[in-house]
């Protein structure tokens, strides 16, 4: 098992889709499938839970009650390890901070310039490629 603070616009991206097999899609099926463990506050809840229901988005309700409930019930709430670094956009702080408080943790991220140029925030692709090489997938 891996940790990771998966980023709103992973979210998003992968409710949005209907593609099985786009990496946004297989990251939060690794969620539903205990390989990938998510680090969440409810502060991050908050957010997944305001834009995912943004009505602009028109995404499957279902499917976002589904994700909203297994990320609050399977979620580790670390809390978060306060951070010097300079952000584009201070609501991404949380995210980082939140996996600086569990060693070897990773940001998931669609938006990687929008953090620290730092190996825990990868991709989706790169979050793949990274279990793959460790083989728990």
């Amino acid at each position: 098992m891996i940790y990771a603070v998966i980023d709103t616009n992973v979210l998003v991206a992968a409710v949005k889709t209907s593609k099985l097999d786009s990496s946004t899609s297989q990251v939060l099926s690794l969620v539903f499938a205990g390989i990938i463990k998510p680090l969440v506050s409810e502060e991050i809840l908050s957010e997944y839970n305001d834009i995912l229901n943004l009505p602009v988005l028109n995404l499957d309700s279902e499917k976002v009650a589904d994700v909203l409930e297994k990320f609050r019930e399977d979620g580790l709430y670390p809390g978060r390890t306060p951070s010097n670094e300079i952000f584009p956009d201070e609501t991404d702080r949380i995210f980082y901070e939140i996996s600086l408080s569990v060693e070897n943790s990773h940001v998931v991220t669609n938006n990687v310039k929008h953090f620290p140029k730092v190996l825990r925030v990868v991709t989706p692709s790169e979050m793949l490629v990274l279990l793959r090489s460790t083989g728990e997938i």
